[in-house]
């Protein structure tokens, strides 16, 4: 081992190599610059091509010209790397503010790729051209290419905040920064604001730079995720997809930021082929060079609401823009507010238009001391030109210049240079002229430096200029809101009948599928039972209704319809145990529908043995899993039946041997939910309560017996008794009748739905069941076999029809 060989612990070097490459990789290729807001290769691309004068005035040149000299010169990397930086600043779907005018295949916003640089065209767009207006006026500094033989901006003097007007993204080593394009006006506005008020707060900015703008359009919903992005520098915020509706169609006109039209369309169909989107007829992109237009047609009877929300949730048409406002500033990494970013572009301009302003300063300077030197020199020209023609040689001329009329050496070699056309009047007046103008820009510039707030007019004046000239109409809606997707907003709604057997198997129907028939008719088969089980309840209701479960217990559970399984007419369904924590022996005996919660209504109750009682509904608002108490019972007696009352109904109660007895709500008082209640019937031997409901105005009692008879009575021939009594003879009952199933308060122009133990259904016209008096025994409505008999009805109403 010589002298000079030095021991390195290897995990020494390699952290020393790694952060080497790290700070590599963030200074010199992954993060923007704060104040240009470009990445080296974009910076490098701009020069190169402004050094070749490929400005917006001069015709495309070939892109492969342009990566060459890029790579040539300034980037030495892979070309592709190039190409794919120079072809992204040419897209109208990447870039807010695109800063190279191309010809040819860009690629598409469907992820197609862009044609091979051999073939595409580029040029400056206007816009990029401001990026390069001062370069050579000493604005920026300059520093040597990577091996030395030329030199390249630091950073190139932008007018305008590119960094958030373009926004960037990339990801270095241990970081990435996500920026979002804004508007151009709204920037300016935002800036000379800041101009007015170096101390105004971000909330003050938000009022005239509301958030990002897009390339692509789209919708923001809310502005919660936009204020914390502003204020932290990192957030997200919700962009939606713009959708119009059309007859029978969903038609979307602009997507989010970023996302790829193509594929957005395999995912929606997708969902289809997978059955997890359902409504959807076919699919048709009709983009064209005017903007983006996908038709999404509907099928017949489909929730245009509910099915756009399923879109939202499942595919690309709502997605999440995450916001990390990171940039490189004084060769550091650092996240930034929005203030924070405008105040290092206004302080980058400062500097920026100080320089220029120190520079045409110093030519002007120059150039008056020259101007003075040649009219001076024109007030003794007959001396100055016998001077010069003494002289052997132009040192010697210059040399006698200086020593005999006191010129600097470069006036005299201005007198030197100038032309005879400078010896005529026209040319000394405009010598004259040319030396007023000097001078009126050297009192300018020294005004500008002199003053901060002159400086800074001139910076608000060249805003205002960029913004008249290249300022447009925001693309993004901003929606003060965002819109929570509730599993509820996914479930489409539509009427349901729930049905549950007397074994607990429940299940959700949609009403379509109960077709209508005529009095007599055998019905449809329904549920699949097994033996000895039967509908025991049917329940018409909307799939986003809460289902306030009763049980024979007394106690009380919740449920909203879209949970519970569906499933087609002769569907078994599923036991409910599964999905209500039921205690041994307990089951569903009553089901209220509830749309919303309010104290304006009353829960009604009943029991087998006859009592009653009444509970505001906000007592059961809360919903508990493992349910609660909704009414104390006696032994042997069980809840039966529960009604939704506002207040002034009349209550009717029917019992199994066809009593019944109507009396007011109000004869019930308002209890709590573990009072018993009081008697509402005077029960006889051997009879019990099986239905109760509410008289309305107009309506009828509709009776249903087990051998499938029925009736409509008229609500006048029931007297009005009282809460306790016996009440009066509903339907005359005997052997072939069988004992009374239902009693139902029914309009003319509704229908019901009927079910036997067998698990067949029946729907009928209200109006084709005969009406008569209390002591008929009725007309048969449904065919029933020796071993079968009816179990359950409902009604279903003329708008549910």
């Amino acid at each position: 081992m010589t002298e000079r060989t030095r021991v390195v612990a290897i995990e020494d070097e390699v952290k020393r190599s790694y952060l080497d490459y790290a700070m590599s990789v963030i200074i010199g290729r992954a993060l923007p610059d704060v104040r240009d807001g470009l990445k080296p290769v974009h910076r490098r691309i701009l020069y190169a091509m402004y050094e070749m004068g490929n400005t917006s005035t001069k015709p495309h040149k070939k892109s492969a010209r342009v990566v060459g000299d890029v790579i040539g010169k300034y980037h030495p990397h892979g070309d592709a790397a190039v190409y794919d930086a120079l072809v992204r600043m040419a897209q109208d779907f990447s870039m807010r503010y695109p800063l190279v005018d191309g010809h040819g295949n860009f690629g598409s916003i469907d992820g197609d790729p862009p044609a091979a640089m051999r073939y595409t065209e580029v040029r400056m767009s206007k816009m990029a051209e401001l990026f390069l207006e001062d370069i050579d006026k000493d604005t920026v500094d300059f520093r040597p290419n990577y091996d030395g033989s030329l030199m390249e901006p630091e950073v190139l003097p932008t007018p305008f905040p590119n960094l958030l007007m373009n926004g960037s993204s990339g990801i270095a080593v241990g970081m990435a920064t996500s920026i979002p394009p804004h508007n151009l006006s709204e920037l300016v506005d935002a800036l000379l604001l800041l101009i007015e008020n170096r101390n105004i707060t971000v909330e003050e900015i938000v009022k005239v730079l509301p958030g990002p703008d897009f390339p692509t359009g789209g919708i923001i919903l809310g502005r919660e995720g936009i204020l914390k992005a502003y204020k932290t520098g990192r957030g997200s915020i919700t962009v939606r997809a713009r959708v119009e509706e059309e007859e029978g169609k969903i038609v979307i006109t602009e997507i989010p930021y970023m996302v790829n039209k193509a594929q957005l369309l395999e995912r929606i169909a997708a969902l289809v082929n997978e059955k997890k989107i359902e409504g959807i007829a076919n699919i048709r992109d009709e983009s064209n060079r005017e903007g983006i237009r996908v038709v999404i047609e509907l099928k017949r009877g489909v929730q245009r609401s509910v099915l756009l929300n399923r879109l939202f949730k499942m595919t690309p048409l709502e997605t999440s823009f995450n916001v990390m406002l990171l940039a490189i500033s004084r060769n550091q990494p650092r996240i930034f507010n929005i203030k924070e970013l405008l105040e290092e572009f206004l302080d980058f301009r400062t500097e920026v238009v100080t320089r220029r302003t120190q520079f045409i300063l110093r030519k002007s300077k120059e150039r008056l001391h020259i101007l003075e030197g040649l009219l001076k020199a024109l007030d003794q020209i007959d001396l100055v030109i016998e001077t010069i023609r003494a002289s052997k040689t132009p040192q010697e001329a210059k040399a006698a210049l200086m020593e005999r009329f006191q010129f600097s050496e470069r006036q005299a070699q201005a007198i030197l240079d100038m032309r005879l056309q400078r010896l005529t009047g026209l040319e000394r007046e405009k010598l004259e002229e040319e030396l007023k103008n000097v001078r009126s820009k050297v009192e300018e510039c020294l005004e500008i430096l002199g003053s901060k707030e002159k400086l800074l007019s001139v910076i608000r004046e060249e805003l205002i200029r960029i913004k008249k000239e290249f300022g447009d109409e925001r693309r993004t809606e901003i929606r003060e809101e965002r819109e929570e997707l509730s599993v509820e907003d996914l479930i489409p709604l539509e009427d349901n009948l729930v049905t549950i057997t007397y074994r607990g198997y429940i299940k959700r129907t949609p009403l379509r599928e109960y077709r209508q028939q005529r009095r007599g008719g055998k019905g449809k088969k329904g549920i699949s039972v097994v033996d000895s089980d039967f509908v025991e309840h049917i329940f018409h209701t909307s799939t986003h209704d809460w289902l306030l479960f009763f049980t024979n217990k007394g106690r009380i559970y919740w449920m909203k319809v879209y949970e519970i399984p569906e499933a087609p007419i002769s569907g078994k369904g599923k036991n409910i145990v599964n999905l209500l924590p039921l205690e041994e022996g307990e089951r569903v005996t009553s089901l209220l529908n509830v749309k919303s919660f309010s104290k304006d209504f009353n829960v009604f109750m009943a029991t087998k043995m006859g009592f009653v009682k009444k509970t505001n509904l906000m007592e059961f608002s809360r919903p508990k899993r493992s349910g609660i108490i909704a009414c104390n019972l006696e032994e042997g007696d069980e809840l039966i039946s529960t009604l939704l009352i506002r207040g002034g109904e009349r209550i009717f109660m029917a019992t199994r041997l066809g009593f019944v007895n109507a009396f007011p709500e109000g004869e019930v008082r308002v209890m709590g939910r573990v009072a018993r209640g009081v008697r509402g019937i005077k029960l006889g031997e051997g009879d019990e309560v099986v239905s109760v409901g509410i008289l309305h105005h107009g309506c009828e009692i509709l009776f249903i017996t087990e051998k499938g008879f029925s009736k409509r009575v008229k609500v006048e021939e029931f007297r009005e008794t009282h809460r306790g009594s016996k009440g009066v003879i509903g339907i005359r009952l005997d052997e072939k009748v069988g004992r009374l199933v239902k009693a139902l308060a029914v309009r003319e122009d509704e229908s019901i739905v009927v079910i036997s133990n067998r698990g067949r259904s029946i729907r009928i016209k209200v109006k084709d069941i005969s009406s008569m008096s209390r002591y008929a025994k009725g007309v048969k409505i449904m065919d029933v076999s020796q071993d079968e008999k009816v179990v359950s009805a409902t009604v279903i109403k003329k708008d549910e029809e």
